[in-house]
Formats: C-alpha cells, sequence, structure tokens
C-alpha cells in the first residue's frame, strides 16, 4: 500500500513481533561456540568419575561397588534426562531444553563438589545425569536439523568436543590431584551456567526438517522396524566402544605388554576416536550418512578381528577408534534423512546408546571370567561388531523399494 492511500490517522497499528528473520541460522555463532563447550563440559564430567574414585572412597569410606554407584546414578539420570528432553521439547522452545539442562547439570556438579554425605552426593550425580541427559539429546538432534546438508559434518565436530573433554578432564584432576575433584566439579558447574545465555539464542528447528512431526512417507510398522534398527546399531556400538575402552588393557597385558603400554594404548583407542570425528567432518560433506555409517561399522568389524592377532593388538584398537568414530554422530544425521522429523526417534537410539554402555561390559567381564581367555575380548568384540553391521545394513534397506539408491 502506497503512503498516499493510508487510511485517516487513528489508534497506531500494534508493531510486528521482533525476532530472528525466517532465514536465520539456527545456531548463530555464539550458540555454535556454546554448543561445543557444553560437549567438552558433558565429556569431561563423565570421565571425571573414574580419576576421582580414590578419594571419593577415602572421604566418604567406600567400597569399589558404592563408589561404583556414582556412575551408575549419572547414567540413570542421562536416561531419564534423554527421554525427559524429548518430552519437553514437543511442548517447549529449544532454548528452554538447553537452559534447564545446563542449569540442571550446574546444580548437580556443584551439589556434588560440596555433598557432606554418600546419598546426597549421588543424588546430585543424579540431577547432573539429568542434565547431561538434556544436553546430549538436545543439542544432537538440534545440530542434526538446525545445519541443512552440513549436518553430518557439525555433528562429528561437536561430538568430538566430547572427546576432547573425556581426555582434557582427567589429565586436569591428575594434575591437581584426586582431593581437588571438589573444585574441579565447582568450576565445571560456573561454566555451565556460563553457557545459559548464549544457548538462548539458539532458534527452533523447523518443523519439516526434524525436529517435531514425523514425515518418513512409511508405513507406522515399518518405521517402528526402521527405528529399531538404528536402536541395534547405536547399543551395539557403543557396547563396543566402552568394551574396548573398559578392556583393552587386561587384553593387552595378557599378551604380555606392560601395564604403561597397555594404559597409553587404551589412551590412544580414545584419541584416535575423538581425532577421527574431526577427520570425518569434510568427508561427510562428499559421502552421505548411510555410506559413511556402513563404512565405519566394517572397518570396525575388520580391526577387531585383527585385534585378535598378537603382534597387531596395539595397532589394530587405534584403527577401531578411527573407525567407531563417525557412527554415533553420523547415524544421527542418517536417522533425521530416513524418518524426518525424528526427534522421538532420536531420544530412542540416544538412550540405548546409554544402556549399551551399562550393559555391555559387566558382560564382557563375565565372558572373560567364563572363558578364562583374554584373547576371547576382541573375538567376542568382534562378533557383536557383526551383528552392529548387520542392523546397519538393515537400516539401509529396510523401507526402500529394490534397487533404490542411497539414502
Amino acid at each position: 500500500m502506497r503512503a498516499e492511500d493510508a487510511p485517516a490517522p487513528g489508534p497506531a497499528a500494534p508493531a510486528p513481533a521482533v525476532g530472528p528473520p525466517d532465514d536465520a541460522p539456527a545456531f548463530p555463532p555464539g550458540a555454535a561456540i556454546a554448543a561445543c563447550v557444553a560437549f567438552v563440559l558433558i565429556g569431561a564430567l563423565q570421565a571425571l568419575y573414574g580419576p576421582a574414585i580414590p578419594a571419593l572412597r577415602d572421604e566418604f569410606d567406600l567400597g569399589p561397588a558404592g563408589a561404583g554407584l556414582a556412575l551408575s546414578a549419572h547414567f540413570a539420570g542421562a536416561l531419564l534426562g534423554v527421554l525427559g528432553g524429548a518430552a519437553l521439547r514437543r511442548r517447549r522452545p529449544d532454548r528452554q531444553l538447553l537452559a534447564v539442562s545446563c542449569l540442571s547439570m550446574a546444580a548437580g556438579a556443584v551439589g556434588f563438589g560440596l555433598a557432606g554425605s554418600w546419598p546426597l552426593a549421588l543424588a546430585a550425580v543424579f540431577v547432573l545425569g539429568l542434565g547431561f541427559g538434556g544436553i546430549d539429546y538436545g543439542l544432537n538432534v538440534m545440530v542434526a536439523a538446525g545445519f541443512g546438508r552440513r549436518g553430518p559434518a557439525m555433528l562429528n565436530i561437536l561430538n568430538a568436543h566430547f572427546g576432547l573433554g573425556a581426555i582434557a578432564g582427567p589429565v586436569l584432576l591428575g594434575a591437581l590431584g584426586a582431593g581437588r575433584y571438589p573444585a574441579v566439579f565447582v568450576g565445571c558447574g560456573v561454566v555451565c551456567v556460563l553457557l545459559v545465555p548464549p544457548l538462548l539464542a539458539v532458534r527452533d528447528t523447523p518443523v519439516g526438517t526434524g525436529s517435531r512431526v514425523p514425515r518418513s512417507g512409511l508405513a507406522p510398522g515399518t518405521t517402528a522396524l526402521l527405528v529399531a534398527a538404528f536402536v541395534g546399531v547405536y547399543i551395539l556400538h557403543v557396547g563396543i566402544e566402552t568394551g574396548v575402552g573398559g578392556w583393552e588393557p587386561t587384553h593387552l597385558e595378557a599378551l604380555g605388554h606392560s601395564t604403561s603400554t597397555a594404559a597409553g594404548a587404551t589412551a590412544g583407542f580414545w584419541l584416535a576416536m575423538t581425532v577421527g570425528r574431526f577427520l570425518v567432518a569434510p568427508i561427510s560433506l562428499r559421502l552421505s550418512p548411510q555410506a559413511v555409517v556402513l563404512a565405519g561399522c566394517a572397518a570396525m568389524t575388520g580391526f577387531l578381528f585383527l585385534a585378535a592377532v598378537p603382534v597387531l593388538a596395539p595397532y589394530a584398537y587405534l584403527g577401531v577408534g578411527l573407525a567407531i568414530a563417525p557412527i554415533f554422530p553420523t547415524g544421527l544425521a542418517w536417522l533425521a534423512a530416513r524418518v524426518p522429523g525424528s526427534a522421538s526417534a532420536a531420544a530412542w537410539v540416544i538412550a540405548a546408546s546409554m544402556i549399551g554402555g551399562i550393559a555391555f561390559p559387566p558382560l564382557l567381564g563375565g565372558v572373560f571370567e567364563v572363558t578364562s581367555s583374554a584373547g576371547s575380548i576382541p573375538l567376542l568384540l568382534g562378533a557383536l561388531s557383526v551383528l552392529c553391521l548387520v542392523a546397519a545394513v538393515g537400516c539401509a534397506r529396510i523401507g526402500r523399494p529394490v534397487g533404490a539408491g542411497r539414502g
């Protein structure tokens, strides 16, 4: 309408709502940096429990099993945090989930650092886990949906920062001494609070590209089967990841390597997994998520069976770390492509990954006790990897017509 056609002066029309333009990025630069820092924090917090155990046992007069309850409480909270985060995200803006999760992590970390009794410490760890699960779920699905075709690359970069934190946290506590764990946890809690303002700038993911309404074009039963295949991939590959991290030292020592060599090789596995995610980020801009995940599962299987050859074992485990690196983040991008609007599906697979991390290490330990042979460890992990590869092939084939191209 031209100016001369304007109506006579009268009550002013309400001003349009102020907000970012429709084409504004879901993650402004400050929010993207804050997301990466948040993943450094959750990596560090998860990895700090182990190095803190000697001090916890002395302070609270705990046995090994009692001290181990800290990690169990953490993962119990994280499971509920993932599922609760998915429910909250269906009703509230994305930024609210991130803010609530950061504040929950902050309260739990500070509470754990300052707790005067073991029950209070466990309650604080549970609260920390709730926030951990919300951040892990929320940022993964928001990045998968908010960066378009760059989503797989950004997911690998985001999850690589988790690895950086998992390496840096124990190193920091080792330098300060296990007795300084309260200060480290309180410091992490303060950083969590500082992340809230930049994360409030995150925009909601558009409905049609991955956040709330599944529109896969598949029959409900086929969609459920497809999601079940992804759940299988996540349970198995994270079980393998934690199985290698937990039992690689035992296997290498049984082969005659020194304790320090075995520990160094295990650290190398985690480092390889972190570096692998940075390396695969540019590759994922050229290859489909399906191709990256299938290649990762196949390579993981091959390297695990090579680890059964004594002379190759330390190097094969490095290969496992590189191969397994892109599966978790790139699998989420693949899930988002196969089941658009897959926020609920993503919650199930992320929750499943935590189940794999809890269940498989003791299972492997039980098999090791029964067989009394450390050589069975890579063979069992290799068998699990074969099943993981089969599940990944199922993710590629379920619901696709014969002869369909790559997804």
